[in-house]
């Protein structure tokens, strides 16, 4: 690669990490403060570790517009949804049906076929149709019945780049009586998101992707009135409302989020995400959208040219950050992968569906040069 190239004009992963201008230095200047603060011989550490963590639960909770003390951090999406799981009062799953899509993230739905026989569930999974790359949410509805007692949403697929229609699958999941999740990884950052449009029983994501966070800092939200009902079985000393009370015949869970928390939290990821969710929230948010359109529209626009057959939603209402594209019968993901990074092209693929996103650093100079390793792809294969 040349110096060129080193510059982030081709990074197309915002689907996996997420870059901004900035980052390295940023989480440098924050993991060394960390650093300092742990390890200054004083009595402040735990004060100022989770200073830094409750500036993340804020800035998160500000966001996606959490009332305050409905919001918390977790590990990551999976740990998030253990916890709500393992918190409901017992009829809103025993004996019902939980839902999901067949093109959820698949970690979610290894817990949930895990999780099915101790909660008594019954896991029901909307299958995608034939030859297509997302599940449909008229298929969702037709599965949607009384007997389901929460159905997780996706708000943006990982696979294709599906845009779930919330509006109206919240509103069929209030006909049904059902309580609605929603994993809004793929999607947050970048398209709107607010717990209360439409409103939500809760709400799970990490900070990486669009926001450009680290790994291990994730968030579970719960709305009230559910969340003065969960008692969460995944419960340590810091799901009380006074983490040092030691008192084993004591325990009485937070009056708030912070009884989804449990034993010691993952503060360094959180205190290393702070900087990306500061310079978010300092971005014009609907121009970041208008730049990542712009040039998703370039590349849907030049895919048939290239030989690639598009796998994401073509209407842009329906459609997160990501452009899927179909790589050419014949043509190897891996050395693909391999031909474009050696340009200064970072993309990655799930199968033969290679995974296009691009953000603030990419730009159309990058997206050209995409264009010209996608061409030789397409002469290689």
């Amino acid at each position: 690669m040349t110096q060129e190239t080193q510059d982030g004009s081709g990074y197309f992963l915002y689907h996996s990490i997420g870059m901004y201008p900035g980052k390295a230095e940023d989480m440098e200047a924050a993991f060394s403060g960390f650093s300092k603060s742990w390890g200054a011989l004083d009595d402040g550490q735990w004060m100022r570790a989770l200073g830094a963590r409750q500036q993340f639960i804020d800035l998160w909770s500000d966001l996606i517009g959490a009332p305050k003390g409905t919001l918390t951090s977790a590990e990551n999406v999976t740990t998030a949804l253990y916890s709500l799981i393992g918190a409901l009062p017992e009829h809103h799953l025993k004996g019902r049906t939980l839902l999901v899509a067949g093109d959820c993230f698949p970690s979610l739905h290894f817990l949930l076929v895990g999780l099915a026989k101790r909660f008594g569930f019954t896991l029901r999974t909307v299958p995608l149709r034939p030859g297509e790359s997302w599940v449909r949410d008229e298929d969702m509805i037709a599965a949607w019945d009384e007997s389901v007692g929460l159905a997780l949403l996706t708000f943006v697929t990982s696979t294709a780049s599906h845009r779930c229609d919330l509006e109206i699958l919240v509103a069929h999941g209030r006909k049904m009586g059902s309580l609605v999740g929603v994993d809004i990884t793929q999607g947050v950052g970048l398209l709107p998101f607010h717990v209360d449009q439409p409103q939500v029983d809760f709400t799970v994501s990490t900070s990486l992707k669009w926001l450009c966070g680290t790994p291990g800092a994730g968030i579970i939200h719960v709305a009230e009135p559910l969340l003065a009902t969960c008692e969460p079985e995944l419960r340590g000393w810091f799901s009380q409302d006074n983490i040092f009370s030691w008192d084993l015949d004591a325990f009485a869970y937070a009056g708030d989020a912070r009884r989804f928390d449990h034993g010691t939290p993952s503060v360094l990821a959180c205190a290393g995400s702070v900087p990306a969710l500061q310079w978010h929230a300092r971005q014009d948010q609907p121009a970041l959208l208008a730049h990542n359109r712009s040039l998703g529209q370039a590349i849907i626009d030049a895919a048939p040219s290239l030989g690639m057959e598009l796998a994401s939603p073509r209407d842009a209402a329906r459609r997160g950050g990501s452009i899927m594209l179909k790589l050419p019968e014949g043509a190897d993901p891996a050395s693909s992968v391999d031909r474009l990074r050696d340009q200064g092209i970072f993309t990655d693929c799930r199968g033969r569906t290679m995974r296009l996103s691009p953000g603030t650093v990419t730009n159309a100079e990058g997206v050209d040069r995409l264009f010209a390793g996608l061409r030789g792809v397409a002469k290689a294969a």
